[in-house]
């Protein structure tokens, strides 16, 4: 998957929330690389989730750069930070767009998926709020995060058992921290 720019040493999400986090995942700020960079990034990126979407145009790109964003400021949230209003407010539009629909498998198992005939950055849109209905509903979602360093805010599955991480990884993002926070109290005048 070259749409994906591939992460420390976290085990990835489960694979209900996979689409989010890889998502989240297509750019790397400390690196300056992002894979969605242009439509064919784009293109690419939906072509290796399986999420058929054509006709893709620069105002889907666009469109899917600022859910990206989003979605990377509430699961910094799932780990203490505050959701910007004016992120949850262009969240809240996009997602309206994206229409679900309730389906019945042959088991007789619920299962929320996108509407038929969506397309570009809608059509993402919805595969990204299926996804995280399923989570929701299976209590994963809240463990999907994105890491504290300003720096990074790389998109983790938090595994641990109490769910209280901050860090995508602790040998590199919270070992930076703590070195920042010693530094911080050694250079701090005596009181």
């Amino acid at each position: 998957m070259a749409s994906v720019i591939q992460p420390g040493d976290r085990a990835p999400a489960p694979p209900g929330l996979a689409l989010v986090q890889d998502l989240i995942n297509t750019v790397d700020l400390e690196m300056d690389r992002d894979a969605l960079r242009t439509v064919d990034g784009l293109a690419e990126f939906c072509a290796d989730h399986d999420v058929p979407l054509s006709g893709l145009a620069e105002s889907d790109l666009r469109a899917v750069l600022e859910l990206r964003e989003a979605l990377r400021d509430v699961c910094q949230a799932h780990a203490g930070v505050d959701v910007p209003a004016a992120t949850l407010s262009r969240l809240d539009k996009q997602l309206a767009q994206a229409h679900l629909v309730l389906a019945i498998d042959d088991s007789g198992a619920a299962l929320v998926r996108p509407a038929a005939g969506l397309t570009g950055a809608v059509g993402l849109t919805a595969h990204i709020a299926s996804s995280i209905a399923g989570a929701v509903a299976d209590d994963t979602w809240r463990r999907l995060k994105a890491c504290a360093a300003d720096t990074c805010r790389w998109a983790y599955y938090d595994h641990s058992p109490a769910g209280r991480s901050r860090w995508c990884t602790m040998s590199i993002c919270g070992a930076r921290n703590k070195m920042r926070r010693l530094r911080s109290r050694a250079s701090a005048p005596a009181g």
